[in-house]
């Protein structure tokens, strides 16, 4: 019988977190450093959550952590985690003692693909993932590599005087690996029994353990990705927070009417900035279905964001006719473009009133309610975020505050089950960009609806500290199909576009 009409075995997942935080310069282990809101090894985690051809995972960790790794799976309600587990002193150790625990409970001759994964790779896509359980239908171990864009020198210490180059190899041949690692249990288990009749046995990884004592075992190798980098040194750390900033594009699955209507029913929206445009939108929509809404705006209302007794008085007002706060929405801003010498300081004070300052009353003084219900607090900023440019400096430079702002309240509230999110919509229709822009050609700019519509998606779903980009879909390839990298590297080089057209 063909392996494809074969049922596929059970795959476990192992993560791998036996690590210290030693060279990123940490007291804790470096899986345990929070990245975009979470610890390394919740993003981690949260990847084979979602992996629909993983079953089960299981944690290695550090000696003394496994209660803190046993607190995250809990609160972050991730189901798959079936162990949690001490690792050991090394990394080979580690997973001597994953194997170990993989057997246990296995029938005789049944087998298993296992997954052995570096926690601290948070940026690893689904489509690796699938790529290693699909060969092992074929093969009995499995690599993760991509090429190397480096050239590879091999050197030689020569006393005090240094390294000398010895040899340069063939680049095109050379590939650095990356995690995951894929075996049959029954084959890793068996080079690791073979391994441990050697006295000289050390390895850094597993598939070299394979290599050395099952040479005749084939290993095939998967394409890897280039962003599947590995948390180890300081600057790790920061670039990989920058990556899950642009990458946080995927958008929350669209939810059907009727599950509009049951989890907005009776809720209460409180929306800033709701006279006009994306605001007004939300409002509308929400109000549709069932929701009990507030929309608040100057021109409307006559509620200011940038006074603080405003914001106070509209939510105390909410919250005393309807008994509850939901959802808390801030859609207003100011966009002045000029150059910043020739600015004078009420446009100043404006900007910074409305764009920075409206945010923080209005974040702080919702807190409250939000904590009582669990609620969610929604922000808005631009596609200026990423990169300030000539005659935007107040524009960008506040919209970048917003992004800061969710990813710092996001970690402040999560103890409250608060979230936080930020949607950044590319160039959207609105009165106030037909302000500054004028009319612009029809069919370039996303609709207030549709930005309004997502907006209600994130509401609903459980993400928290999130920048989500809310784009034009290309219609020759589905939002779906694209990783969340790549949506980040496309979003990019749109805002660039962008600068060049406004």
């Amino acid at each position: 019988m063909s392996v494809h009409h074969m049922a596929r075995s059970r795959t476990t997942a192992v993560l791998l977190a036996g690590g210290t935080g030693q060279r990123v310069g940490l007291a804790i282990p470096k899986q345990l450093v929070k990245i975009a809101g979470k610890a390394v090894i919740e993003h981690t985690l949260a990847i084979f959550e979602q992996a629909d051809c993983v079953d089960d995972v299981v944690v290695m960790m550090a000696p003394g952590y496994v209660a803190e790794v046993e607190k995250i799976v809990a609160k972050a309600g991730l189901t798959k985690v079936t162990k949690v587990l001490e690792g050991g002193a090394t990394r080979s150790e580690t997973t001597e003692r994953a194997i170990a625990a993989l057997g246990e409970g296995l029938a005789e001759g049944e087998d298993l693909n296992v997954l052995f994964h570096d926690a601290v790779r948070p940026l690893l896509s689904e489509r690796v993932i699938k790529d290693c359980v699909d060969a092992l239908d074929r093969y009995q171990a499995v690599d993760v590599a991509i090429p190397s864009a480096d050239t590879i020198i091999v050197t030689r210490t020569h006393g005090e005087d240094g390294e000398f180059i010895t040899d340069v190899p063939d680049r095109s041949r050379l590939r650095r690996g990356q995690t995951p690692q894929a075996f049959k249990l029954s084959t890793i288990r068996k080079a690791y029994e073979i391994a441990a009749s050697d006295p000289n046995f050390q390895a850094t990884d597993d598939c070299t353990v394979v290599l050395r004592y099952l040479p005749d075992v084939p290993i095939y190798v998967v394409a890897g990705d280039e962003y599947n980098m590995k948390v180890t040194q300081p600057v790790d750390v920061f670039i990989a927070d920058k990556l899950f900033q642009l990458a946080s594009t995927a958008l929350p699955a669209p939810a059907d009417e009727r599950a509009y209507r049951e989890q907005l029913t009776g809720r209460t929206v409180v929306v800033f900035g709701g006279s006009y445009g994306i605001g007004a939108d939300i409002a509308s929509l929400a109000e549709s279905y069932g929701a009990k809404v507030y929309a608040l705006g100057r021109s409307t209302t006559g509620t200011h964001v940038e006074n603080p007794e405003h914001v106070d008085d509209a939510l105390s007002k909410a919250y005393a006719e309807s008994g509850r706060i939901d959802y808390v929405i801030n859609t207003a801003g100011v966009l002045r473009i000029g150059k910043l010498a020739e600015t004078d300081n009420a446009a100043i004070q404006e900007a910074l009133n409305v764009n920075y300052l409206a945010p923080v009353h209005i974040a702080r003084a919702s807190h409250k309610y939000l904590a009582e219900t669990r609620g969610q607090l929604l922000l808005y900023t631009s596609s200026s975020y990423t990169r300030g440019r000539a005659e935007y400096s107040l524009y960008s430079s506040t919209k970048a505050a917003m992004v800061n702002l969710t990813q710092a309240l996001s970690d402040e509230w999560a103890a409250d089950g608060v979230r936080v999110n930020c949607v950044n919509p590319e160039r959207t229709a609105t009165p106030m960009r037909t302000k500054a822009f004028g009319v612009e050609p029809a069919g370039s700019l996303l609709s207030s609806e549709a930005v309004a519509r997502t907006s209600l998606d994130v509401l609903l779903s459980e993400l928290t500290g999130h920048v989500i980009d809310v784009r034009q879909q290309d219609p020759t390839r589905g939002a779906s199909e694209a990783t969340g990298f790549e949506q980040a590297l496309a979003s990019v080089l749109d805002r660039h576009e962008d600068e060049e057209h406004s």
